[in-house]
């Protein structure tokens, strides 16, 4: 009883997690594998502004690349990192030295952080790094409150601020590279690969589960129809006169 107990402790885990970071009303966000586009530049993009401090060591970059329907030379030559082959897992060269040097604390791996904290948590998060003088790094983040890191979006989304003493609200005060509405499509796309990178078997598991469902109605309509032979005989009786 007791082992029980604990199993469903650290079942619950992660879901006590999401609920202690979600005190900031969550942005809406909606998964889809089906959009390979938003995939693909999801994947550009975390390689881009991520893999500088974070890996995805339970990724490769050749099952994205398979998973993703990118070609494999493009994926090397413009999204695999230094001396790294088609078939290496998404790791960083930081070493953990460094990295707590800089930082404080190894930068987390982001392999299964939309599947801890959910997609919503992730996209939130991302929309909301704002100005904080007192920070090491000048920025803090309403979704993680003294986040140790440097704001890498924002050269593509501008600076935030507060917009009260309270910060309920963000505004923008410098605009970016791109629009408001362009950098929520990045911040889609950047969440909806890392989705993807916590569980890339469902992609898969969604084809095979459509497959199973046709499969098994095809078997029920010659079910039907045997158990409709079957009766036919035990109604006329014919049955028992073979037996």
């Amino acid at each position: 009883m007791k082992k029980q107990f604990i199993a469903l402790l650290i079942a619950l885990m992660p879901m006590a997690v999401m609920a202690a970071g979600a005190k900031v009303p969550l942005l809406p966000f909606e998964t889809n594998l089906e959009d390979k586009a938003s995939l693909q530049n999801g994947m550009k993009l975390f390689v881009e502004n991520c893999m500088g401090c974070h890996s995805a060591k339970y990724q490769r970059y050749e099952r994205a690349a398979d998973d993703l329907e990118m070609d494999k030379d493009f994926v090397l030559k413009n999204l695999v990192r230094g001396d790294s082959k088609i078939g290496d897992q998404m790791t960083i060269a930081m070493s953990t030295a460094n990295a707590t040097s800089w930082f404080g604390a190894p930068p987390p791996d982001l392999s299964l952080e939309a599947r801890l904290r959910g997609p919503a948590w992730v996209y939130t998060f991302l929309h909301s790094f704002y100005v904080d003088p007192e920070r090491p790094w000048g920025v803090n983040n309403k979704v993680f409150a003294d986040v140790g890191m440097p704001n890498v979006l924002e050269g593509m989304q501008g600076v935030q601020a507060c917009k009260d003493e309270h910060c309920a609200e963000l505004e923008l005060v410098k605009a970016g590279s791109m629009t408001p509405a362009e950098f929520d499509t990045a911040m889609y796309d950047l969440t909806n690969f890392l989705a993807y990178v916590g569980e890339p078997s469902k992609m898969v598991s969604g084809k095979i589960g459509i497959k199973v469902l046709i499969f098994l109605a095809i078997l029920f309509v010659f079910a039907y129809l045997l158990k409709k032979e079957y009766w036919k005989d035990v109604k006329s009786g014919s049955w028992r006169e073979k037996h």
